[in-house]
């Protein structure tokens, strides 16, 4: 079968087209992202990044923030008392407010899925802790090792420790039963 004409040719790369143009004028409408909520309501848009950080007492290079001694730690440094590029914090609150947040204590947002709740539950239900056995369960879908059922095992357990033992708390009146 012959081929479609003129697909077989490259395409001409076009000299006189000034793309540096189109990109700068795209990066200078966008305005800048600012996750944080207190940044963003304290932001100053006719200021440039540095003067509206430096208002809110924050940095925007870290190495000027905390800057590495040049001399050796043994060495004295004269001072006279003042304090060389002390700056005005005019919007304190913006600092304050982060220190706040950060302070608070972490959610823990760690969770298992639900399907590996259930077939660690079913497994623990059926074999108790033999993990040989677990292996050859025909629920054992991923085909996982004695060692992987064991691990999954105890990443519920440490996950939710309550919860383990009131489930094996409530398997061991069926177990007197079946005796």
């Amino acid at each position: 079968m012959p081929k479609a004409k003129g697909k077989g040719r490259r395409h001409k790369y076009s000299y006189n087209l000034n793309r540096k143009r189109l990109y700068r004028s795209a990066r200078r409408r966008a305005a800048p992202r600012i996750a944080c909520s207190h940044i963003r309501h304290a932001w100053d848009p006719s200021k440039s990044v540095a003067q509206n950080l430096a208002e809110m007492g924050l940095s925007g290079d870290p190495n000027k923030a905390l800057p590495i001694p040049k001399k050796m730690p043994g060495m004295e440094v004269e001072s006279n008392g003042q304090q060389p590029g002390k700056k005005i914090v005019l919007k304190p609150y913006v600092v304050n407010e982060m220190e706040y947040e950060a302070s608070l204590p972490e959610k823990k947002s760690n969770t298992l899925s639900r399907d590996l709740i259930d077939y660690v539950r079913y497994m623990i239900q059926n074999h108790g802790e033999n993990y040989k056995e677990m292996a050859r369960d025909e629920k054992n879908y991923y085909q996982d090792t004695p060692k992987q059922i064991k691990r999954k095992i105890n990443v519920y357990k440490n996950f939710y420790p309550e919860e383990y033992k009131n489930f094996i708390a409530s398997l061991k009146p069926e177990k007197m039963d079946v005796q």
